[in-house]
């Protein structure tokens, strides 16, 4: 039985439904290729375009596949990959938060405070202290 057959009479058949699976599993394989590379090269200059010409597919494609797999956007999804990455080395290692920005591709230190209290609701320095802090028994 085809999606557009299990949709209840008088609605619309939603966008997912309407899909061919080869698409669907197409579009998440992007996603997937995609998501690796960002994760493995997160401290340089990543672009959408660069990204898509390496995994052999268009921008527009690259773009749906994070829209419709991710529920993101790139911009969005390269974001949180190097705020994810800046707090384990702000966790773990004994970089100035000023490499640290650098490492996970950041210019300026002052751009990436700005996107780490966004993403965390703190400052690196405060986070740093705070993770470091040794847990306490109640």
């Amino acid at each position: 039985m085809s999606h557009l057959s299990e949709t209840p009479v008088g609605a619309a058949p939603t966008a997912s439904a309407r899909r061919r699976p080869s698409t669907v599993s197409f579009r998440e394989t992007l996603f997937r290729e995609a998501d690796e590379l960002m994760r493995a090269e997160y401290g340089g200059d990543l672009t959408i375009e660069g990204v898509a010409r390496r995994i052999a597919t268009s921008r527009r494609q690259l773009q749906r596949a994070f829209e419709e797999c991710g529920g993101t956007t790139f911009r969005d999804h390269l974001w949180a990959i190097r705020m994810e990455a800046a707090a384990e080395l702000l966790r773990v290692s004994d970089l100035t938060v000023g490499r640290v920005a650098h490492t996970v591709g950041y210019r300026q230190q002052a751009q990436f405070a700005k996107a780490f209290r966004r993403r965390r609701g703190i400052a690196p320095t405060e986070y740093r202290a705070t993770a470091a802090r040794p847990l306490q028994a109640a």
